[in-house]
């Protein structure tokens, strides 16, 4: 199988262009390129497939073999791939998604000004991805709101208001602990939790209690979260199936989306991630989240399945 290893702030992918090549059972295929010590090593596996809805189809699968919905950071990566090794000449594309299809603007970095290279062909150094509307509707996060519930309930009225209302800086209990947490979607599930020190968080002990928690039937993505100032805001991820990674581009989206919301910050926010930083923009007005960053090409390879 003809592969290539691109990532989008460190948070990396494998690549397959399926309109050449044919991956059978892709969990197992994802669970296997994906073995930093006996496989490719990634956060998981991508494949580029043809689409009747959209420019192309990007199909995802985390680390454990789970079918994921989205990927910021990896939308961006399918963007340079198609424009970089010609499957389109287009600057604007759509690309199909489990969560919906997403519209990306491509800038195009020129080569360098000499005689060996005059024709050659830019290639893209960022994407700006319309992310769509952010999701707060419990139920179609999804969050089962019952755990934010206060323990009497008036009336079977306020029960259905109250499960119907965004989870928005809700005590949340986890390992005896009790958080403040926000829930976004953006085409997955997001927990998003303030804390004081962010680089000194154990996350590989606390990660997976949010992931696997009660109050999230399909496991959660968790960002946990330090506010620097209106504009800047420091991050680090938990992703389900894949555990800590360097960046998440729905996370970066429900981040800014979360500290909108609060009040922490201004609609325009840059992420800190460890693998580099993503500009966000919220439009109020059209309720549509874009996310801006670059998408990096590693190497290319064959592996033998």
């Amino acid at each position: 199988m003809r592969f290539t290893k691109m990532h989008g702030i460190g948070n990396d992918y494998v690549y397959v262009n399926c309109f050449q090549e044919t991956v059978e059972h892709p969990s197992e295929v994802a669970i296997r390129v994906s073995d930093r010590h006996f496989g490719i090593g990634s956060d998981g596996l991508i494949l580029i497939k043809p689409s009747d809805r959209a420019d192309f189809q990007m199909e995802m699968y985390n680390a454990d073999g789970s079918l994921g919905a989205m990927c910021g950071n990896g939308i961006r990566c399918v963007a340079k791939y198609v424009y970089d090794y010609g499957l389109t000449e287009k600057t604007q594309i759509s690309v199909e998604t489990a969560s919906g299809i997403k519209y990306l603007d491509l800038t195009i970095e020129q080569p360098r000004q000499d005689p060996d290279c005059a024709n050659a062909r830019g290639k893209v150094s960022q994407v700006r991805v319309d992310m769509g509307a952010p999701i707060l509707e419990p139920v179609q996060i999804p969050v089962d709101s019952s755990v934010f519930h206060p323990l009497s309930v008036i009336s079977s009225e306020d029960d259905t208001r109250m499960a119907a209302r965004p989870i928005i800086s809700r005590e949340m209990l986890v390992d005896s602990k009790i958080y403040a947490v926000t829930c976004v979607s953006m085409g997955n599930p997001h927990c998003i939790v303030p804390i004081e020190d962010v680089d000194g968080l154990e996350i590989e002990k606390i990660g997976p209690l949010f992931e696997t928690h009660p109050a999230f039937p399909d496991r959660v993505n968790t960002e946990f979260i330090k506010v620097i100032d209106r504009h800047t805001v420091q991050m680090r991820v938990w992703e389900r199936g894949s555990g800590e990674t360097l960046a998440c581009g729905t996370g970066a989206c429900a981040v800014a989306v979360a500290c909108i919301l609060n009040q922490w910050t201004d609609n325009e926010v840059t992420v800190k991630l460890r693998g580099g930083d993503l500009r966000i923009t919220w439009d109020r007005e059209q309720n549509t989240v874009y996310m801006t960053g670059p998408a990096t090409t590693v190497f290319e390879g064959e592996i033998i399945l």
